[in-house]
């Protein structure tokens, strides 16, 4: 499992032009599965993001998580991850688990997530073509990965 974690101070995902979800300040996490993900590795990579120290406290340190922020996450599913782009010009995605695997593990994801944030959890449509925009605030950008 890999995430892509950015935190933002606003962010939204769109399908043909319709917003389906939104946050305000919190995280934005681009997530991919790979053969071997199982439910431990959802859990473990869920704490992880739950428990990261990656905003500011009061002296402009990062020692604060999301539950001490009270902030919000919007996850987007995308297999690209696992793209590798080491031969050629077109990147190959053996490595991506396919979706009669990666399904169950994001909507996991997701339920752990929501039941454990301190904000709102928003999320994409898995296997659609969206449109995500964000703020990144900081710039903060963390790779995560188990």
């Amino acid at each position: 499992m890999r995430i892509v974690l950015q935190r933002v101070s606003e962010a939204s995902v769109s399908i043909s032009g319709e917003v389906v979800g939104e946050i305000g300040g919190g995280l934005v996490l681009l997530v991919g599965f790979t053969e071997g993900d199982s439910e431990d590795t959802v859990r473990w990579m869920a704490d992880k993001v739950l428990g990261l120290r990656v905003f500011s406290d009061e002296e402009g340190k990062m020692n604060l998580s999301l539950g001490e922020v009270g902030g919000d996450v919007l996850v987007i599913s995308q297999f690209t991850l696992y793209g590798d782009t080491r031969k050629g010009r077109r990147p190959s995605f053996i490595h991506a688990a396919p979706p009669e695997v990666a399904i169950p593990l994001y909507e996991r994801f997701l339920e752990i997530l929501r039941g454990a944030a301190p904000g709102g959890v928003e999320s994409g449509e898995f296997g659609a073509m969206m449109d995500v925009a964000l703020v990144n605030a900081g710039p903060v950008t963390l790779v995560l990965e188990r």
